[in-house]
Protein backbone atom coordinates (compact mmCIF):
# COMPACT_ATOMS: atom_id res chain seq x y z
CA UNK A 1 0.00 0.00 0.00
CA UNK A 2 1.26 3.50 -0.82
CA UNK A 3 1.36 6.32 1.63
CA UNK A 4 -1.53 8.65 0.82
CA UNK A 5 -1.58 12.06 2.54
CA UNK A 6 -4.82 12.35 4.47
CA UNK A 7 -5.28 16.09 4.13
CA UNK A 8 -4.70 16.63 0.41
CA UNK A 9 -7.09 19.20 -1.04
CA UNK A 10 -6.74 18.56 -4.76
CA UNK A 11 -9.21 21.35 -5.53
CA UNK A 12 -6.57 23.97 -4.73
CA UNK A 13 -4.56 22.86 -7.75
CA UNK A 14 -5.56 23.03 -11.42
CA UNK A 15 -7.89 20.50 -13.06
CA UNK A 16 -6.29 17.05 -13.15
CA UNK A 17 -5.95 17.27 -16.93
CA UNK A 18 -3.41 20.11 -16.59
CA UNK A 19 -0.64 18.27 -14.67
CA UNK A 20 -1.39 15.05 -16.55
CA UNK A 21 -0.99 16.96 -19.80
CA UNK A 22 2.46 18.11 -18.64
CA UNK A 23 3.42 14.55 -17.68
CA UNK A 24 2.28 13.06 -20.98
CA UNK A 25 4.09 15.73 -23.01
CA UNK A 26 7.17 15.09 -20.86
CA UNK A 27 6.97 11.36 -21.61
CA UNK A 28 6.77 12.16 -25.32
CA UNK A 29 9.96 14.24 -25.02
CA UNK A 30 11.59 11.35 -23.12
CA UNK A 31 10.76 8.87 -25.88
CA UNK A 32 12.02 11.28 -28.55
CA UNK A 33 15.22 11.94 -26.62
CA UNK A 34 16.03 8.26 -26.11
CA UNK A 35 15.23 7.57 -29.78
CA UNK A 36 17.78 10.19 -30.84
CA UNK A 37 20.35 8.50 -28.59
CA UNK A 38 19.90 5.36 -30.67
CA UNK A 39 19.56 6.83 -34.17
CA UNK A 40 20.17 10.57 -33.93
CA UNK A 41 23.07 12.53 -35.43
CA UNK A 42 26.45 12.66 -33.75
CA UNK A 43 28.44 15.77 -32.93
CA UNK A 44 27.69 18.86 -30.85
CA UNK A 45 24.38 19.83 -32.51
CA UNK A 46 23.01 16.32 -32.00
CA UNK A 47 24.12 16.36 -28.37
CA UNK A 48 22.44 19.72 -27.82
CA UNK A 49 19.23 18.38 -29.36
CA UNK A 50 19.21 15.31 -27.11
CA UNK A 51 20.01 17.32 -23.99
CA UNK A 52 17.13 19.69 -24.63
CA UNK A 53 14.71 16.83 -25.32
CA UNK A 54 15.66 14.94 -22.17
CA UNK A 55 16.53 17.66 -19.67
CA UNK A 56 14.37 20.61 -20.73
CA UNK A 57 11.69 18.47 -22.37
CA UNK A 58 11.15 15.49 -20.09
CA UNK A 59 12.55 16.65 -16.76
CA UNK A 60 11.62 20.34 -16.76
CA UNK A 61 8.15 19.89 -18.28
CA UNK A 62 7.46 17.19 -15.68
CA UNK A 63 8.67 19.54 -12.94
CA UNK A 64 6.37 22.25 -14.27
CA UNK A 65 3.38 19.93 -14.07
CA UNK A 66 4.26 18.63 -10.62
CA UNK A 67 4.87 22.08 -9.14
CA UNK A 68 1.73 23.52 -10.73
CA UNK A 69 -0.32 20.74 -9.14
CA UNK A 70 1.30 20.33 -5.74
CA UNK A 71 2.58 23.75 -4.71
CA UNK A 72 -1.01 24.92 -4.09
CA UNK A 73 -1.73 21.64 -2.25
CA UNK A 74 1.41 21.68 -0.08
CA UNK A 75 1.23 25.41 0.59
CA UNK A 76 -2.52 25.54 1.19
CA UNK A 77 -3.01 28.40 -1.28
CA UNK A 78 -4.96 28.64 -4.52
CA UNK A 79 -3.13 28.47 -7.84
CA UNK A 80 -2.80 32.02 -9.21
CA UNK A 81 -4.08 31.22 -12.71
CA UNK A 82 -5.28 27.97 -14.22
CA UNK A 83 -5.32 29.56 -17.68
CA UNK A 84 -1.61 30.44 -17.45
CA UNK A 85 -0.91 26.84 -16.42
CA UNK A 86 -2.34 25.75 -19.77
CA UNK A 87 -0.52 28.44 -21.74
CA UNK A 88 2.85 27.60 -20.19
CA UNK A 89 2.65 24.02 -21.47
CA UNK A 90 1.75 25.05 -25.02
CA UNK A 91 4.53 27.64 -25.28
CA UNK A 92 7.21 25.40 -23.80
CA UNK A 93 6.17 22.40 -25.90
CA UNK A 94 6.31 24.33 -29.18
CA UNK A 95 9.52 26.10 -28.23
CA UNK A 96 11.42 23.01 -27.10
CA UNK A 97 10.21 20.93 -30.05
CA UNK A 98 11.41 23.64 -32.42
CA UNK A 99 14.70 24.15 -30.58
CA UNK A 100 15.53 20.43 -30.48
CA UNK A 101 14.57 20.04 -34.15
CA UNK A 102 16.80 22.98 -35.08
CA UNK A 103 19.80 21.28 -33.46
CA UNK A 104 19.04 17.79 -34.74
CA UNK A 105 18.38 18.85 -38.35
CA UNK A 106 21.15 21.44 -38.54
CA UNK A 107 18.76 24.37 -39.11
CA UNK A 108 20.44 26.43 -36.43
CA UNK A 109 18.95 29.68 -37.73
CA UNK A 110 15.61 28.61 -36.18
CA UNK A 111 17.11 28.21 -32.69
CA UNK A 112 16.75 31.85 -31.48
CA UNK A 113 13.03 31.99 -32.34
CA UNK A 114 12.27 28.58 -30.84
CA UNK A 115 14.40 29.34 -27.81
CA UNK A 116 12.56 32.60 -27.18
CA UNK A 117 9.21 30.80 -27.47
CA UNK A 118 10.32 28.19 -24.91
CA UNK A 119 11.62 30.95 -22.64
CA UNK A 120 8.24 32.71 -22.76
CA UNK A 121 6.60 29.48 -21.62
CA UNK A 122 9.03 29.05 -18.73
CA UNK A 123 8.61 32.71 -17.74
CA UNK A 124 4.84 32.19 -17.68
CA UNK A 125 5.38 29.23 -15.36
CA UNK A 126 7.71 31.23 -13.10
CA UNK A 127 5.24 34.12 -12.90
CA UNK A 128 2.27 31.86 -12.18
CA UNK A 129 4.03 29.87 -9.45
CA UNK A 130 5.72 32.98 -8.06
CA UNK A 131 2.35 34.67 -7.63
CA UNK A 132 1.01 31.48 -6.05
CA UNK A 133 3.86 31.29 -3.53
CA UNK A 134 3.44 34.98 -2.70
CA UNK A 135 0.28 33.99 -0.84
CA UNK A 136 2.27 31.86 1.63
CA UNK A 137 2.89 33.66 4.94
CA UNK A 138 5.93 31.65 6.04
CA UNK A 139 7.95 29.30 3.82
CA UNK A 140 8.87 25.81 4.95
CA UNK A 141 11.95 23.97 3.63
CA UNK A 142 10.25 22.75 0.45
CA UNK A 143 8.76 26.14 -0.38
CA UNK A 144 12.13 27.86 0.09
CA UNK A 145 13.71 25.42 -2.35
CA UNK A 146 10.92 25.93 -4.85
CA UNK A 147 11.16 29.73 -4.62
CA UNK A 148 14.91 29.55 -5.28
CA UNK A 149 14.32 27.08 -8.12
CA UNK A 150 11.96 29.55 -9.80
CA UNK A 151 14.74 32.15 -9.70
CA UNK A 152 17.10 29.64 -11.35
CA UNK A 153 14.48 28.86 -14.02
CA UNK A 154 14.28 32.57 -14.78
CA UNK A 155 18.07 32.93 -15.00
CA UNK A 156 18.70 29.86 -17.14
CA UNK A 157 15.96 30.73 -19.62
CA UNK A 158 17.33 34.25 -19.94
CA UNK A 159 20.73 32.86 -20.96
CA UNK A 160 19.27 30.27 -23.37
CA UNK A 161 18.08 32.63 -26.12
CA UNK A 162 21.37 34.55 -25.84
CA UNK A 163 23.29 31.34 -26.53
CA UNK A 164 21.09 30.52 -29.51
CA UNK A 165 21.60 34.04 -30.87
CA UNK A 166 25.35 33.78 -30.40
CA UNK A 167 25.42 30.49 -32.31
CA UNK A 168 23.64 32.06 -35.29
CA UNK A 169 24.99 35.62 -35.53
CA UNK A 170 27.76 35.75 -32.91
CA UNK A 171 28.16 38.62 -30.46
CA UNK A 172 30.62 37.30 -27.86
CA UNK A 173 33.09 37.89 -26.32
CA UNK A 174 31.59 40.82 -24.44
CA UNK A 175 33.21 42.30 -21.33
CA UNK A 176 35.47 39.28 -21.02
CA UNK A 177 32.63 36.76 -21.23
CA UNK A 178 32.72 34.32 -24.16
CA UNK A 179 30.31 31.74 -25.54
CA UNK A 180 31.69 28.88 -23.47
CA UNK A 181 31.43 30.91 -20.29
CA UNK A 182 27.75 31.57 -20.95
CA UNK A 183 27.25 27.92 -21.93
CA UNK A 184 28.88 26.67 -18.73
CA UNK A 185 26.80 29.01 -16.61
CA UNK A 186 23.62 28.09 -18.50
CA UNK A 187 24.20 24.35 -18.01
CA UNK A 188 25.07 24.84 -14.34
CA UNK A 189 21.96 26.89 -13.62
CA UNK A 190 19.79 24.40 -15.51
CA UNK A 191 21.03 21.18 -13.91
CA UNK A 192 22.22 22.20 -10.45
CA UNK A 193 19.98 25.24 -10.12
CA UNK A 194 16.51 24.75 -11.61
CA UNK A 195 16.35 20.95 -11.70
CA UNK A 196 18.27 19.75 -8.64
CA UNK A 197 17.03 22.54 -6.37
CA UNK A 198 13.50 21.40 -7.21
CA UNK A 199 14.47 17.76 -6.71
CA UNK A 200 16.06 18.41 -3.30
CA UNK A 201 13.08 20.51 -2.23
CA UNK A 202 10.63 17.82 -3.26
CA UNK A 203 12.65 15.07 -1.58
CA UNK A 204 12.66 17.03 1.68
CA UNK A 205 8.88 16.54 1.66
CA UNK A 206 8.53 13.20 -0.12
CA UNK A 207 11.29 11.29 1.69
CA UNK A 208 9.37 11.49 4.96
CA UNK A 209 5.86 11.50 3.51
CA UNK A 210 6.25 8.34 1.45
CA UNK A 211 8.31 6.42 4.03
CA UNK A 212 6.05 7.54 6.92
CA UNK A 213 9.07 8.55 8.99
CA UNK A 214 10.42 11.73 10.58
CA UNK A 215 13.86 13.32 10.22
CA UNK A 216 16.25 12.90 13.13
CA UNK A 217 18.04 15.80 14.87
CA UNK A 218 21.24 15.47 12.80
CA UNK A 219 19.23 15.27 9.57
CA UNK A 220 17.28 18.40 10.51
CA UNK A 221 20.52 20.32 11.16
CA UNK A 222 21.88 19.22 7.79
CA UNK A 223 18.64 20.26 6.09
CA UNK A 224 18.79 23.75 7.59
CA UNK A 225 22.43 24.15 6.51
CA UNK A 226 21.79 22.79 3.01
CA UNK A 227 18.87 25.16 2.47
CA UNK A 228 21.27 28.10 2.85
CA UNK A 229 24.52 26.71 1.48
CA UNK A 230 23.33 24.87 -1.63
CA UNK A 231 21.95 27.97 -3.45
CA UNK A 232 25.14 29.84 -2.59
CA UNK A 233 27.19 26.97 -4.02
CA UNK A 234 25.17 26.93 -7.26
CA UNK A 235 25.55 30.71 -7.65
CA UNK A 236 29.32 30.53 -7.08
CA UNK A 237 29.75 27.62 -9.49
CA UNK A 238 27.70 29.35 -12.21
CA UNK A 239 29.39 32.72 -11.75
CA UNK A 240 32.84 31.13 -11.64
CA UNK A 241 32.20 29.39 -14.94
CA UNK A 242 30.72 32.53 -16.50
CA UNK A 243 33.82 34.56 -15.58
CA UNK A 244 36.30 31.65 -15.99
CA UNK A 245 37.30 32.09 -12.33
CA UNK A 246 38.66 28.73 -11.21
CA UNK A 247 38.69 29.16 -7.45
CA UNK A 248 35.17 30.60 -7.33
CA UNK A 249 33.85 27.69 -9.41
CA UNK A 250 35.85 25.23 -7.29
CA UNK A 251 34.42 26.52 -4.02
CA UNK A 252 30.87 26.50 -5.36
CA UNK A 253 31.28 23.05 -6.87
CA UNK A 254 32.50 21.54 -3.61
CA UNK A 255 29.48 22.94 -1.75
CA UNK A 256 27.12 21.58 -4.41
CA UNK A 257 28.74 18.13 -4.49
CA UNK A 258 28.91 17.69 -0.72
CA UNK A 259 25.34 18.95 -0.30
CA UNK A 260 24.07 16.27 -2.68
CA UNK A 261 26.09 13.62 -0.85
CA UNK A 262 24.24 14.66 2.30
CA UNK A 263 20.88 14.57 0.53
CA UNK A 264 21.64 11.04 -0.67
CA UNK A 265 22.60 9.87 2.82
CA UNK A 266 19.44 11.36 4.35
CA UNK A 267 17.29 9.71 1.69
CA UNK A 268 19.05 6.36 2.21
CA UNK A 269 18.40 6.57 5.95
CA UNK A 270 14.71 7.38 5.44
CA UNK A 271 14.39 4.38 3.12
CA UNK A 272 16.17 2.18 5.67
CA UNK A 273 13.60 3.16 8.30
CA UNK A 274 10.56 3.10 6.01
CA UNK A 275 7.25 1.75 7.29
CA UNK A 276 5.87 1.33 3.76
CA UNK A 277 6.04 -1.75 1.56
CA UNK A 278 8.54 -1.59 -1.27
CA UNK A 279 7.10 -0.20 -4.53
CA UNK A 280 8.51 1.17 -7.82
CA UNK A 281 8.76 4.68 -6.37
CA UNK A 282 10.80 3.66 -3.30
CA UNK A 283 12.94 1.28 -5.37
CA UNK A 284 13.92 4.14 -7.66
CA UNK A 285 14.48 6.44 -4.69
CA UNK A 286 16.94 3.85 -3.37
CA UNK A 287 18.87 4.09 -6.63
CA UNK A 288 18.75 7.88 -6.35
CA UNK A 289 20.37 7.74 -2.91
CA UNK A 290 23.21 5.58 -4.21
CA UNK A 291 23.72 7.64 -7.36
CA UNK A 292 23.70 10.91 -5.37
CA UNK A 293 26.43 9.75 -3.01
CA UNK A 294 28.54 8.22 -5.79
CA UNK A 295 28.15 11.30 -8.00
CA UNK A 296 28.94 13.70 -5.16
CA UNK A 297 32.15 11.86 -4.20
CA UNK A 298 33.44 11.68 -7.79
CA UNK A 299 32.38 15.28 -8.52
CA UNK A 300 34.26 16.53 -5.44
CA UNK A 301 37.48 15.07 -6.83
CA UNK A 302 36.82 16.23 -10.40
CA UNK A 303 35.87 19.79 -9.46
CA UNK A 304 38.81 20.17 -7.12
CA UNK A 305 41.17 19.51 -10.03
CA UNK A 306 39.17 20.90 -12.99
CA UNK A 307 36.23 23.07 -11.87
CA UNK A 308 35.83 24.73 -15.27
CA UNK A 309 36.41 21.77 -17.58
CA UNK A 310 34.36 19.10 -15.77
CA UNK A 311 30.85 20.37 -16.48
CA UNK A 312 28.83 17.64 -14.72
CA UNK A 313 31.46 16.13 -12.45
CA UNK A 314 33.93 13.37 -13.27
CA UNK A 315 34.06 13.25 -17.10
CA UNK A 316 33.76 9.45 -17.42
CA UNK A 317 30.97 8.79 -14.90
CA UNK A 318 29.63 12.19 -13.84
CA UNK A 319 26.93 12.59 -16.51
CA UNK A 320 25.78 8.97 -16.05
CA UNK A 321 25.51 9.24 -12.28
CA UNK A 322 23.79 12.61 -12.50
CA UNK A 323 21.31 11.20 -15.03
CA UNK A 324 20.59 8.46 -12.50
CA UNK A 325 19.87 10.98 -9.75
CA UNK A 326 17.56 13.17 -11.82
CA UNK A 327 16.04 10.43 -13.97
CA UNK A 328 15.10 8.07 -11.17
CA UNK A 329 13.72 10.85 -8.97
CA UNK A 330 11.41 11.91 -11.80
CA UNK A 331 10.52 8.32 -12.78
CA UNK A 332 9.93 7.20 -9.21
CA UNK A 333 7.80 10.22 -8.40
CA UNK A 334 5.73 9.79 -11.55
CA UNK A 335 4.98 6.22 -10.50
CA UNK A 336 3.12 7.72 -7.57
CA UNK A 337 1.84 11.07 -8.86
CA UNK A 338 0.10 9.87 -12.03
CA UNK A 339 -1.80 7.00 -10.36
CA UNK A 340 -2.47 9.18 -7.31
CA UNK A 341 -4.07 11.97 -9.34
CA UNK A 342 -6.25 9.45 -11.16
CA UNK A 343 -7.11 7.70 -7.88
CA UNK A 344 -8.15 10.95 -6.17
CA UNK A 345 -10.31 11.94 -9.11
CA UNK A 346 -11.90 8.56 -9.90
CA UNK A 347 -11.94 6.52 -6.69
CA UNK A 348 -11.52 8.66 -3.55
CA UNK A 349 -15.25 9.46 -3.31
CA UNK A 350 -16.11 5.77 -3.50
CA UNK A 351 -13.82 4.75 -0.63
CA UNK A 352 -15.88 3.12 2.10
CA UNK A 353 -18.90 2.61 -0.15
CA UNK A 354 -17.57 0.03 -2.60
CA UNK A 355 -14.34 -1.87 -3.29
CA UNK A 356 -11.75 0.42 -4.91
CA UNK A 357 -8.19 -0.26 -6.07
CA UNK A 358 -5.19 1.11 -4.21
CA UNK A 359 -2.85 3.60 -5.87
CA UNK A 360 -0.26 0.91 -6.64
CA UNK A 361 -2.93 -1.27 -8.28
CA UNK A 362 -3.43 1.21 -11.12
CA UNK A 363 -0.15 0.38 -12.90
CA UNK A 364 1.43 -2.98 -13.73
CA UNK A 365 4.16 -3.86 -11.23
CA UNK A 366 5.62 -6.53 -13.49
CA UNK A 367 6.09 -4.05 -16.31
CA UNK A 368 7.69 -1.63 -13.85
CA UNK A 369 10.21 -4.32 -12.85
CA UNK A 370 11.05 -5.19 -16.47
CA UNK A 371 11.47 -1.55 -17.50
CA UNK A 372 13.76 -0.88 -14.52
CA UNK A 373 15.97 -3.83 -15.48
CA UNK A 374 15.98 -2.67 -19.12
CA UNK A 375 16.87 0.93 -18.24
CA UNK A 376 19.68 -0.10 -15.90
CA UNK A 377 21.04 -2.78 -18.24
CA UNK A 378 20.70 -0.76 -21.41
CA UNK A 379 22.06 2.38 -19.82
CA UNK A 380 25.03 0.45 -18.45
CA UNK A 381 25.87 -1.06 -21.84
CA UNK A 382 25.54 2.28 -23.58
CA UNK A 383 27.73 4.03 -20.99
CA UNK A 384 30.42 1.33 -21.39
CA UNK A 385 30.41 1.46 -25.20
CA UNK A 386 33.96 2.83 -25.36
CA UNK A 387 35.28 -0.12 -23.35
CA UNK A 388 33.04 -2.85 -24.76
CA UNK A 389 32.73 -1.70 -28.36
CA UNK A 390 30.28 0.16 -30.55
CA UNK A 391 28.07 -2.92 -31.03
CA UNK A 392 27.41 -3.17 -27.30
CA UNK A 393 26.68 0.55 -27.23
CA UNK A 394 24.06 0.21 -29.97
CA UNK A 395 22.51 -2.80 -28.25
CA UNK A 396 22.42 -0.87 -24.99
CA UNK A 397 20.69 2.06 -26.66
CA UNK A 398 18.00 -0.29 -28.03
CA UNK A 399 17.46 -1.96 -24.64
CA UNK A 400 17.33 1.45 -22.98
CA UNK A 401 14.76 2.63 -25.51
CA UNK A 402 12.62 -0.46 -24.82
CA UNK A 403 12.76 0.23 -21.08
CA UNK A 404 11.77 3.85 -21.55
CA UNK A 405 8.91 2.85 -23.86
CA UNK A 406 7.64 0.39 -21.24
CA UNK A 407 7.85 3.08 -18.55
CA UNK A 408 5.90 5.56 -20.67
CA UNK A 409 3.32 2.95 -21.69
CA UNK A 410 2.83 1.77 -18.09
CA UNK A 411 1.94 5.29 -16.95
CA UNK A 412 -0.08 6.21 -20.03
CA UNK A 413 -2.21 3.08 -19.59
CA UNK A 414 -3.13 4.29 -16.10
CA UNK A 415 -4.81 7.25 -17.79
CA UNK A 416 -6.41 5.11 -20.50
CA UNK A 417 -7.77 2.42 -18.18
CA UNK A 418 -8.81 4.46 -15.17
CA UNK A 419 -9.19 8.08 -16.24
CA UNK A 420 -12.50 9.53 -17.31
CA UNK A 421 -13.20 10.81 -20.83
CA UNK A 422 -11.77 14.30 -20.24
CA UNK A 423 -8.46 12.88 -19.04
CA UNK A 424 -8.19 10.14 -21.67
CA UNK A 425 -8.76 12.80 -24.28
CA UNK A 426 -5.26 14.09 -23.58
CA UNK A 427 -3.89 11.07 -25.45
CA UNK A 428 -3.83 11.27 -29.26
CA UNK A 429 -6.31 8.87 -30.77
CA UNK A 430 -8.12 8.24 -27.48
CA UNK A 431 -11.83 7.68 -27.75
Amino acid sequence: MSAIPADVDADRGPPTAVPLGHFLVGLAFLLAGVLTVAVGPAGRPGTLGRVHLLLAGWVCVTIMGAMTQFVPVWSNVGLHSRRLAVWQLGLVTLGLAGLSSAFLTGRIELAPIAGLLAALGFWTFVYNLGRTLSGVEEFDVTERHFAVALAWFLAVTALGPLLALDITVGFTPVAGVDHYGILGSHATLAVFGAVLTTVVGALSQLATMFTQTELGPLELRFQRAETVLYPVGVAALALGRLLAHGWLARAGGLVVALSLVGVGLVLANRLRLTRVDRNPMLTRYGLVAGFAVAWGVTATVAWWTQPLASLYGAPTVGPLLLAGVVGFVVAGTLYHIVPFLIWVREYSDRLGFEPVPMVDDLYDGRVAAVELFSVLGGGGLFAARDALGAGFGRAGAVVLAVGVALFAANLALVVVRHGDYSIRGLLPGSA
